[in-house]
């Protein structure tokens, strides 16, 4: 297993993007010095040692190397022994809801972001527990099989988005099914907790949620919304809002909370519904009420040492730097005299 101790340095990835734009401007700065210089054909038999390639070999050779030098600082590591824990706790998954109306910012920031949020909080406090995270819309899909790695978890969380599914709709039947599936045969206590809105329900989710319960599997459900609704935000690909989605007549749609289908979901469950406002996402309530389940021994591997490997990316990165020292933008005058075609 590879982790990063340092993993907010990764961010400094980011800035690869924003420094090949700048080259390219350079470069096209450059380009029209030139032409006001004079000809452009002038100008190169002015300068017939100039190399335009070498100066893009050399900037691809410091980017290559400023991503190592970013990686190795933040010292991947390899787990190096391995170990199986025994440890009390129940399994959980989150099923999230990422249709289009979970952008309705009748919660603040968003329904979506506010689930994003309480979910990070509940990771923070689980101690011995599993979890795993589907999303859903018109499909279902595991996200995260079901775990104690959890920051791995929280990683999978912030990546959940509207777009994590082109299907849309709201297939909370599907949604449960999958995560029931993906427990395994064991006498865990066992807890599914869906996160949505309930809008343009789609499905046979409370057949499902009773199923569940055959398999001794309680299902929670958590109302991201409130029953007046709000109007769900259109954005451009700059993540600026420019509107609100319209219907086929230009009515501004409006998203509410189907919260009664909720509670008969909960309800033949054999769980727990919880809405949501802005004061409470919900999870906390519905992580007490889980916690009340009975606790089963877990057997679980995990490394318990690992190794770093910085060295490797910082040593290759160095080697490139040397590299990029010790190549010269010019062309070398005696690849010129070499003729091989005569």
């Amino acid at each position: 297993m590879i982790r990063f101790e340092h993993t907010i340095l990764l961010y400094g990835l980011l800035l690869i993007p924003v420094f090949i734009i700048l080259f390219w401007m350079m470069i096209r700065w450059k380009k029209k010095a030139i032409r006001r210089f004079g000809d452009s054909s002038l100008v190169a038999s002015l300068m017939p040692l100039r190399s335009a390639g070498k100066t893009a070999w050399k900037f691809m050779i410091l980017i290559l190397a400023f991503g190592l030098l970013v990686v190795g600082a933040a010292n991947p590591q390899i787990g190096s022994k391995l170990e199986e824990i025994k440890r009390k706790g129940i399994d959980m998954i989150i099923a999230v809801d990422v249709s289009n109306s979970m952008k309705a910012e009748d919660i603040a920031p968003s329904r979506l972001e506010r689930a994003r949020q309480s979910i990070s909080k509940l990771i923070d406090r689980l101690q011995g527990d599993r979890i795993g995270i589907i999303v859903f819309a018109g499909k279902a899909y595991m996200q995260l099989p079901i775990t104690t790695d959890y920051a791995a978890a929280k990683m999978f969380v912030q990546s959940v988005n509207t777009e994590t599914v082109p299907v849309q709709g709201t297939a909370i039947g599907e949604a449960i099914r999958v995560a029931a599936k993906s427990f395994e045969e064991n006498d865990h206590s066992r807890a599914i907790i869906v996160i949505t809105d309930g809008e343009n329900h789609e499905g046979d989710a409370v057949e499902q949620a009773r199923l569940a319960t055959e398999k001794e599997i309680n299902v929670y459900t958590i109302g991201m919304g409130s029953p007046e609704g709000g109007p769900i935000p259109v954005f451009n690909k700059y993540n600026n809002r420019i509107g609100f989605k319209k219907d086929r007549q230009g009515n501004t749609v409006i998203t509410k909370l189907n919260e009664q289908m909720l509670q008969q979901i909960a309800a033949a469950g054999n769980g727990k519904f919880v809405r949501a406002n802005n004061s409470k996402a919900g999870l906390d309530e519905i992580f007490d009420d889980i916690n009340k389940l009975e606790e089963t021994e877990i057997e679980s591997k995990m490394y318990s040492e690992y190794e770093d490997r910085f060295q490797y990316f910082i040593g290759v990165a160095l080697l490139l730097l040397i590299i990029e020292v010790l190549m010269v933008e010019r062309k070398s005058k005696w690849r010129g005299k070499i003729n091989l075609f005569g």
